[in-house]
């Protein structure tokens, strides 16, 4: 019993951590590049051995294990007729979430603190004028078109060149290396996406990706339109490398997919960096919105309908309370703006395609 209320200090300690980590920068960025990389080499190694997600199997036995272990504590405080059972058993889950929350802070949460990868970059973020959003759009339209003009059409909408998703988390694992070789803060050995067998769920709670730190791996829904899977799977290949913030993820797998020689993750990070920078411009111009949406090739406009309809099947009350989990998330995290902060990309984008001085 002690050693539980030990375990449960464990809180307390992750809580130090983490006020550490957020008041003193060079702190979370030494973790992030001298020790978080050992834990992905040593903890991470099963990950880069199996090519199926092992966090789905460990996650679906948690949620048996606590339903079963609930209802046998029930169960017994009824014949029993005694709290004593749910007492136990409620110390007994709180220690493992104190020990969970605490290897989370551990094996991901300090990257959360870390410098930004502007600082790597050496893009420079300032406010930008209307004109600028405008012509960043142009641009990305006019890629959009290009390269979807170069793919196939399959079941209503675009798709990917392989056989297999395994084959795309292939050419993903292949375009972040590439992408290393020109930001060295993203090397290292790293697993492969994983793409989750019952990712229909996923969709349920409106997720297209997940890095899971237990097992340092980037786990994938590949029942969203196949077209988004290689800027998703990019997006958690970064995390999985260090990059926790939502905007930096997003960007960083726009240029792995733009880099990647790859015609379909071009014209993946194209179409998630033009949603984007779109919605930017809705709120700041509907007019130009509308000018420049008469822009998109019939295939990318089709491309968007079929992703809107994909969606709208999920777009249920249980979508609503995992997207407010996740604005909790991301604020709990170091991203005061929460679901929010995903805009920020477009900042990054502008700065990218700002012509240089």
């Amino acid at each position: 019993m002690k050693k539980r209320w030990l375990i449960l200090l464990l809180i307390l300690v992750s809580y130090i951590i983490i006020f550490i980590a957020k008041n003193n920068t060079d702190f979370a960025e030494y973790y992030a590049v001298n020790i978080y990389p050992f834990f992905v080499e040593t903890l991470g190694l099963l990950s880069l051995k199996i090519r199926f997600s092992a966090a789905e199997l460990i996650i679906m036995f948690l949620i048996g294990a606590i339903i079963t272990l609930t209802g046998r504590a029930i169960i017994k405080s009824i014949k029993d007729k005694t709290w004593d059972h749910m007492k136990k058993y409620a110390l007994i889950l709180l220690s493992f979430i104190s020990a969970a929350y605490f290897l989370f802070v551990i094996f991901c949460g300090i990257n959360y603190y870390r410098y930004e990868f502007t600082r790597y970059s050496g893009l420079e973020l300032k406010k930008s004028s209307k004109q600028e959003l405008i012509e960043l759009c142009e641009l990305l339209i006019e890629d959009a078109n290009e390269y979807r003009a170069r793919l196939k059409t399959r079941e209503g909408t675009a798709s990917l060149v392989d056989d297999s998703y395994y084959d795309t988390a292939r050419r993903a694992g292949y375009s972040m290396d590439k992408l290393s070789e020109e930001y060295e803060i993203l090397r290292g050995n790293f697993s492969l996406p994983k793409p989750v067998s019952q990712s229909k769920i996923m969709s349920h709670f409106r997720i297209t990706g997940v890095f899971f730190p237990y097992t340092f791996e980037a786990n994938v829904n590949v029942h969203i339109p196949p077209y988004q899977v290689p800027s998703v799977m990019l997006h958690e290949l970064v995390h999985l490398r260090g990059f926790m913030r939502e905007d930096e993820a997003n960007f960083i797998a726009y240029l792995a997919s733009i880099k990647s020689g790859y015609d379909d993750f071009y014209y993946s990070g194209t179409m998630s960096a033009l949603v984007h920078s779109m919605n930017a411009l809705y709120s700041t111009d509907y007019d130009e919105f509308v000018r420049l949406y008469n822009m998109y090739s019939r295939d990318v406009k089709k491309d968007l309908e079929f992703s809107r309809n994909y969606w709208k099947e999920f777009d249920t009350k249980l979508a609503d309370a995992a997207n407010k989990v996740n604005d909790l998330y991301l604020k709990a995290n170091n991203q005061d703006d929460g679901v929010r902060s995903y805009g920020r990309m477009v900042d990054l984008l502008l700065a990218y395609y700002r012509p240089k001085a």
